[in-house]
């Protein structure tokens, strides 16, 4: 666990960067400090492996100030992951990812076993181990940022805003790699980002700071958009965070039917039918005003995937229908319009 206890950074100018932060960073979960810029996120999160000092207060890692442990020592002990990656450009990917290893006096074989293990982890072609990093691309350099943060097994993991200068998409990737990775190792993590979607999504739970580094509120995801603790949170929320508490709404109970699936382009009663192939997999939509044509379908995983990503699937369809699919990708029915306009209300008033 990592506590701050009132801490306070406090610049000669007078600057005050943090004040009186006091929070906790429970062990084997994902604490996100969050916030507009000069909220202080970077600053907190430096003072945990003393790349900066608290003025006041103290910082303890399982019960121990880190004011009391040795910088170098106690960096050799924490992960950490920046923005850009931050590799070493003259040494080869597996070099860049044994670094640590090598500093803790492992031989040479070993560190590179174990670089050569994490590269496959985080999604890497272990053939990228000889290149250097400007061979590679950002998303994959990023990889290769978290790999190097792993490798000597800390149980600590530091991540200042590590996927802010990559794609949506590849960035989206990075996420979910990075929640799987969470789901094998339960690693102690503290991740600094501007982003409240990025927040959301992998917080277990989320710090948010004003500007001055003053604590607003700190709660689990759901709390915090359910139960924002003031003006000044709820703005920062934004306007949509009612669609975003959709995300932890379960779609397990959402009502399907089942008698709008179809095999080929038949006339029925109804304006919409979904056309299956011979295993149940989804092929589109057939309206019997348009029989030349099918028209797209949305998808959603039934019981994994949350009411937010069923509603996304059903705008993604003219026919305002989303498709259910089973964990192999198979119909098992489709949430018409009615039977998520039932389940919003039901989220809303729960």
């Amino acid at each position: 666990m990592i506590t701050f206890d009132a801490v306070t950074k406090r610049y000669p100018d007078g600057t005050t960067a943090v004040d009186a932060l006091t929070l906790e960073a429970p062990t084997g979960e994902i604490t996100v400090l969050v916030g507009p810029s000069g909220c202080g996120k970077t600053t907190s999160l430096r003072m945990i492996n003393r790349m900066i000092d608290a003025s006041e207060g103290q910082i303890l890692l399982d019960g121990v100030p880190v004011s009391g442990i040795d910088p170098p020592t106690l960096r050799r002990g924490i992960g950490y992951v920046i923005q850009q990656a931050g590799l070493f450009p003259h040494r080869k990917i597996v070099d860049n990812v044994a670094t640590v290893p090598y500093l803790l006096g492992w031989d040479k074989k070993k560190a590179r076993a174990r670089a050569m293990e994490l590269l496959e982890r985080v999604g890497l072609d272990p053939a990228l181990a000889g290149r250097y990093p400007f061979q590679l691309s950002g998303g994959q350099q990023q990889r290769v940022g978290v790999a190097r943060a792993l490798a000597a097994d800390p149980p600590v993991l530091l991540m200042d805003e590590p996927f802010s200068a990559v794609d949506p998409i590849v960035r989206t990737s990075l996420q979910d790699e990075l929640l799987r990775l969470q789901a094998e190792l339960n690693k102690t993590i503290v991740f600094v980002t501007h982003d409240i979607d990025e927040a959301i999504k992998l917080g277990d739970r989320v710090a948010v700071l004003r500007v001055g580094g003053r604590l607003a509120q700190l709660a689990d995801p759901k709390t915090l958009l359910s139960e924002p603790a003031d003006d000044f949170v709820r703005e920062f929320l934004g306007h949509d965070r009612g669609i975003r508490r959709l995300q932890f709404v379960s779609t397990k109970g959402l009502r399907l039917r089942t008698d709008l699936t179809v095999d080929d382009r038949v006339a029925s009663d109804e304006p919409w039918s979904l056309v299956v192939t011979a295993d149940d997999r989804p092929v589109g939509w057939y309206a019997g005003s348009r029989p030349e044509e099918l028209e797209p379908y949305g998808t959603f995983v039934l019981g994994r995937d949350s009411m937010r990503s069923a509603l996304d699937a059903a705008l993604l369809s003219p026919s305002g229908c989303a498709v259910a699919v089973d964990e192999d990708g198979k119909v098992v029915g489709v949430a018409t319009r009615e039977a998520l306009d039932e389940a919003l209300a039901e989220a809303a008033d729960a």
